[in-house]
């Protein structure tokens, strides 16, 4: 039977920007789209090499002369929360966590706006409508839902959009009540998706890049254990090497087994 030929993958750079992470670096992405039937296989292969997904598109950093972004993934089964995320579930353990599917409301738009404004109100993001929120959550290639927490009156105080993969979920972004810190809803999300991989049987809860040098980024290394990848290997994060992160095109090439990758500029 003939078997029809698997279309070339094309891989491009981007134009360099300021890091929105650690001030004074220059942010630079290889990017590919996620477009056809075999996107769902595509992600799957780019998670494991350390891409992540905005819309319909991959995305990994190759920022000159920086390494400071570690793709970094929850190990469910083994995973034991520390004293801090016992306490964070303790406090949280009244509300109600709900999977939906990728379908933006104005409910969660308000809630989005809200904790853009008062977290990143100098960001790209607390500018977004409707429009671009919806655009977010629903202009997606593979199979992708939004988690919910909601208190006991049914107000929607969190939410994450999450992939689910074959080898464990991605959380993709989060959101949530600003007025509701003491709770830790960012923290509790991941802890929720771990117990959910679990529940799945799936190995990984995917939390992107680890950033050790910027406050914000650097949480993600609390919840153990966890693998980072460095030298197109995953290793134990008390195991693996300070440096020698690969370049995320040599993973592309490496990992990815695609008859064609192209890099350029644009």
């Amino acid at each position: 039977m003939n078997q029809r030929p698997r279309r070339p993958q094309f891989f491009y750079t981007t134009t360099p920007l300021p890091c929105p992470y650690l001030p004074g670096r220059t942010e630079r992405k290889i990017v590919t789209e996620l477009t056809g039937t075999d996107s769902e296989a595509l992600h799957d292969r780019l998670s494991r090499a350390g891409f992540r997904r905005s819309h319909n598109i991959a995305y990994s950093p190759v920022c000159p002369g920086c390494r400071a972004c570690v793709p970094i993934r929850v190990v469910a089964a083994e995973f034991e929360p520390n004293r801090t995320q016992r306490r964070i579930g303790r406090r949280n353990a009244d509300l109600l966590a709900r999977a939906v599917p990728a379908r933006a409301s104005a409910e969660q738009f308000a809630l989005f706006q809200h904790y853009q404004q008062s977290r990143h109100g100098g960001g790209d993001m607390a500018a977004m409508g409707f429009y671009d929120y919806r655009a977010m959550v629903e202009d997606t290639p593979i199979t992708t839902g939004l988690v919910e927490f909601r208190d006991r009156n049914a107000r929607l105080l969190g939410a994450c959009l999450t992939d689910w993969l074959t080898d464990g979920l991605s959380a993709v972004y989060s959101f949530f009540a600003p007025e509701e810190e003491r709770r830790s809803l960012g923290t509790f999300a991941v802890m929720w998706l771990v117990e959910e991989a679990r529940r799945l049987g799936l190995p990984y809860v995917y939390l992107g890049y680890w950033v050790p040098e910027s406050r914000k980024m650097a949480y993600k290394s609390a919840f153990r254990p966890a693998e980072v990848l460095r030298q197109g290997n995953w290793r134990r994060l008390d195991e693996a090497a300070p440096d020698g992160t690969p370049e995320p095109r040599e993973a592309a090439r490496g990992l990815v087994p695609l008859e064609t990758v192209r890099l350029s500029s644009g």
